[in-house]
Parts: structure tokens; C-alpha cells; sequence
């Protein structure tokens, strides 16, 4: 069924701030095309706003422009492809924006995360399935944002962008568990393999670095360092699992760090996105120990490790994207361990707003001061 919905659509990238007032996304209604033999409709319930939209709205990662922005979500199945069998209507769903092909080297090697193909899709604005199924007015194609593009009523995306869940959580809350969840506690879980009783430091504490504070919580970690310039996130990180506190802009940060762990921490998890932050992260790690980074810094941007120190030292550095998640395996565990307690996601929600609000959300965002906000499409 052809569907005409709003959604936010980014026409124009680099506007000035405040966000509230030069209006990057306008509220427009757009049409959905049907969905292909491997596509299905879902109705986006909630869609949580992150720094990786953000930085396509300020032209710090450069997309083509008109395009659909949201990729952390939530909803319910409306229709389903010809193709498609292990999903059927009424279906409840939390969206992934790292879909997998199943053939290439990397999803036979079972890390579907950094699949060859999809990301090929993703910079064409496509579906992995091929095209965009966002049509403006005169049929003007309108492109996907990471093969999600949940800031609308109703998303079109490939099976494979979606995971199917039986838990009873809000689907609004759900959808922090797209992005933040899985990218934070990932990286504690899978990429670091935070070990009980292991120290850790946690750089940058929105959505997705105090995700990485309950993963590295949940792991055991005995001492949890969080990190960040805003006094308001370093409390709510303290909320949520963290022993300690450190304002990293404070000149003797790296030493105070370096002093509640005993010489340094086993591992770091750069989550902010700024190569300082990895720079510092590399400097508090302890001998032998390890820093993983989820955060994604401007192209073009790098940071200094000097080699024989690395070497000597043996620390070692790893990337981690989506936190190394095969979603259709950790979404799930995440979720359980929601439900036990373990990992308190709803103390990191700052509150639900509409599409008239949704600019003036993200220049609060841009501000520092939110860690997530909620979307919800149909109010």
C-alpha cells in the first residue's frame, strides 16, 4: 500500500545555530513507495535524536541532500515484501542502522556490522535492496538516511535493517537500543571485553557513553571513570553505574584518573567523538591495557600515538562500530538485561516531543546539555 506520511526532511546542510531558528529539517509530507519483495512499512513509534544526525545537519558528515534523517527507532510491522516470511504485520520491532548482506567476507565471517555492501547503499541514500522508496511533491526522490530514516510516520527499510522483539517495553523508550545502547555497551562487551574487576574509563557520557558505562558495569568493571565537560552528564553518570567523576578539561585530569586506578585504567572507551578525548584515553590507559573507540570525529580529523610507546607499552587501539554488535544477538540480551535491572536505559531519557519541536531538540542537543530525546511521529 502507497502511504503518504510526514517526516522531516533535511533539505539544506551547515545552517547557523541556534537550530530552533534557521530550521534545517522541515516538516513535510512526503509519499512511501510500496515496499519491495524484501522491504517492510513499519509505523516509527519512537525515534531517538542523536549526534549522528546531528553532524549531517551541520555538514560535519557530508551527505546528499534532500534526505529523510533518523536512525535510532522503534515501531510496529504494517506490511511486509513478498519475500520476506520470519516477519508479519503487528510485528514489534527496533530498528538497526548497519544492515548485512549475509554473503560478503564480513558477514560470513559473522561481524554483519561492517558488511562490504551496505555501506555503499548508505552513502547513495539507498537501501540496501537498491533505490529510495521516498518520493516529495512531483516525485522528487528523497534519499535514506542509513537505510532507516525513522524521523517520519512510516519507515520503508530492507529486512534487515529491523530486529523483531517479544519484550513488553514501551516502543518509544525501545528505541535507544538502535543506536546508543548498542554502540556504548557494545564496546564495553564485545570490542573491549571488560572483564570483572578490570578499571575503565568511559569518554563522553550522551546517549551512547553512558551506554557505556551500564555495559561496562554490567561486565563487572570494579572501578568506572567517566569523563566528560558537562557537571550535569558526569551526575547522571554516577546515576548509572559510574564510581568516579573527572572533568576532562581539568589540566590534571589525566592524573587523577591515573591515581584512582592505581597507574591507569585496563581499558578506555573513547565515545565522544573528538580526537582529544582519544588522545587523553590513550594516555590513562595502563600498561598492556586497551582502548576501544566508537566515536566518529570529522573527516579528515587524526590523533597522535607515538609508536615505540604503543609497542613498549603494549596497548592496543580498536575501532568499534554499532559496539561490534550482531544486533539480532545482543539487541535481545540488551533488552533481558533491561528487564533484570542491569542496565537502567530510561534514567538517560530526557523526555517525548513532537515534529514541531524537533529542531529546537537538536540544537538543545548541540548545546550539550540533552542526552536523549525522544520523537514521537504520531504525538
Amino acid at each position: 500500500m502507497t502511504l503518504t506520511c510526514t517526516a522531516a526532511v533535511l533539505r539544506e546542510t551547515g545552517l547557523p545555530r541556534p537550530l530552533d531558528q534557521s530550521q534545517p529539517l522541515k516538516i513535510e509530507t512526503v509519499t512511501l513507495l510500496d515496499p519491495t519483495p524484501t522491504d517492510v512499512v513499519v509505523k516509527v513509534i519512537g525515534a531517538g535524536l542523536c549526534h549522528s544526525d546531528l553532524s549531517v545537519m551541520d555538514g560535519t558528515r557530508g551527505r546528499k541532500t534532500p534526505i529523510v534523517l533518523g536512525h535510532e527507532g522503534a515501531g510496529e510491522v504494517v506490511e511486509v515484501g513478498s519475500g520476506v516470511s520470519d516477519v508479519k504485520v503487528g510485528d514489534r520491532v527496533i530498528f538497526q542502522f548497519a544492515p548485512s548482506c549475509g554473503r560478503c567476507r564480513n558477514c560470513m565471517a559473522g561481524r554483519p556490522q561492517i558488511c562490504d555492501v551496505a555501506p555503499k547503499a548508505a552513502m547513495a541514500n539507498e537501501l540496501i535492496s537498491g533505490g529510495s522508496r521516498i518520493r516529495g511533491e512531483g516525485g522528487e526522490v528523497i534519499g535514506h538516511f542509513t537505510g532507516v530514516s525513522c524521523f517520519a510516520q512510516y519507515a520503508v527499510v530492507n529486512r534487515g535493517s529491523i530486529v523483531v522483539i517479544e519484550d513488553d517495553i514501551d516502543l518509544a523508550d525501545a528505541a535507544v537500543f538502535g543506536c546508543a545502547v548498542m554502540t556504548g555497551a557494545g564496546a564495553a562487551i564485545n570490542t573491549a571485553n571488560v572483564k570483572p574487576g578490570e578499571s575503565v574509563a568511559v569518554f563522553g557520557l550522551g546517549g551512547v557513553g553512558l551506554s557505556g558505562v551500564m555495559g561496562a558495569k554490567a561486565c563487572g568493571a570494579g572501578c568506572i571513570v567517566a569523563l566528560d565537560p558537562e557537571p550535569s552528564k558526569r551526575a547522571k553518570a554516577l546515576e548509572m553505574g559510574a564510581t568516579h567523576a573527572v572533568d576532562p578539561t581539568d589540566p590534571k585530569a589525566v592524573e587523577e584518573v591515573r591515581d584512582l586506578t592505581h597507574g591507569g585504567v585496563d581499558a578506555a572507551l573513547e565515545l565522544a567523538g573528538v580526537t582529544v578525548a582519544m588522545e587523553t584515553a590513550y594516555d590513562v590507559t595502563a600498561r598492556g591495557g586497551r582502548i576501544a573507540t566508537a566515536g566518529l570525529s570529522p573527516m579528515g580529523k587524526h590523533f597522535k600515538v607515538h609508536h615505540a610507546d604503543m609497542v613498549y607499552h603494549e596497548k592496543s587501539i580498536l575501532g568499534s562500530y554499532m559496539g561490534s554488535c550482531v544486533p539480532v544477538r545482543d539487541i535481545p540480551r540488551f533488552l533481558s538485561m533491561r528487564r533484570s535491572g542491569a542496565m537502567p536505559v530510561d534514567k538517560m531519557i530526557d523526555g517525548y516531543i513532537g515534529f514541531d519541536e524537533l529542531n529546537l531538540g537538536f540544537e538543545k542537543l548541540a548545546q550539550g546539555g540533552a542526552v536523549r530525546q525522544i520523537l514521537k511521529p504520531h504525538g
